[in-house]
């Protein structure tokens, strides 16, 4: 079934189809973590949840796009890609190695890609998130490619939130620093696949995403924001409105275990 939602930095689309593939041989879920830093009591994984998410598959779904971009709206795909894997949370990286150090995370690669004209534009983001969902993402980043150039950009989870960059722009080029610990866009989406009953609600600090501040040339910093979270029968909305009208994003989501992402605008 196909919907129409308009997103407005970033667009986007509705479900057109879910597939399972065989993925990468992950670690059990129980295996214990090794701290990234500080975090709290690990959650425990219900057992529809090991049995979803642990069958070995990757799950696929594409979506139809609309990506505000250069004054116009342009059509474009959509996908994301959650599996889960072992990640070794020191030098934050896939584990190849069973390990009692490793940590179960729900990784989501997120791409879009369209036409800007005459010349494609292609955008990968990819967060690693502890399935324990207790602490922030150990690490999210993102890669841009257009004809101008490209751009990466990487957030890790140490004692402070460390940000690197490199960009083809001469304003931006090579950025390095660190930030205090705040909630992270990137991170809701895999939040919202493992608990959606732990969302963060009312007056928070968030990061928006990598993405945003890319398109919009921003300093990588956190915003205040009003988040709220609504049920209308099998749907459910999780809503974020930055501070000053800055940015709105909607992520509407099935009720319903494993909280499949139906749209986002």
């Amino acid at each position: 079934m196909k919907k129409w939602v308009r997103f407005e930095l970033f667009v986007v689309g509705f479900a057109l189809v879910v597939v399972l593939f065989e993925c990468c041989t992950n670690v059990n879920a129980n295996a214990n973590e090794k701290k990234a830093d500080l975090v709290a009591k690990e959650n425990p994984l219900s057992e529809d949840f090991k049995a979803y998410w642990y069958a070995g598959d990757a799950e696929i779904t594409t979506y139809e796009l609309e990506q505000a971009r250069y004054g116009e709206l342009r059509k474009g795909t959509a996908v994301m890609i959650f599996v889960t894997e072992p990640f070794l949370p020191q030098i934050q990286v896939k584990a190849e190695n069973n390990d009692t150090a490793n940590v179960p995370v729900l990784k989501l690669n997120s791409t879009k890609n369209y036409l800007t004209g005459i010349y494609p534009y292609s955008i990968m983001s990819s967060t690693f998130y502890p399935v324990a969902d207790n602490q922030h993402a150990i690490k999210t980043s993102l890669s841009i490619q257009e004809w101008c150039g490209h751009v990466y950009s990487q957030l890790n989870n140490r004692e402070l939130f460390e940000f690197t960059s490199h960009s083809y722009f001469e304003g931006e080029a090579d950025q390095s620093f660190k930030l205090e610990k705040s909630y992270l866009e990137n991170e809701i989406w895999n939040k919202i696949r493992i608990n959606p009953q732990d969302l963060p609600t009312g007056k928070i600090s968030m990061i928006p995403s990598l993405e945003f501040f890319r398109v919009s040339h921003q300093k990588v910093k956190a915003f205040d924001a009003d988040a709220k979270q609504s049920t209308q029968g099998p749907m459910s909305t999780y809503t974020i409105d930055y501070e000053n009208g800055m940015r709105v994003l909607s992520i509407n989501y099935r009720t319903e275990f494993p909280h499949t992402i139906e749209s986002w605008s």
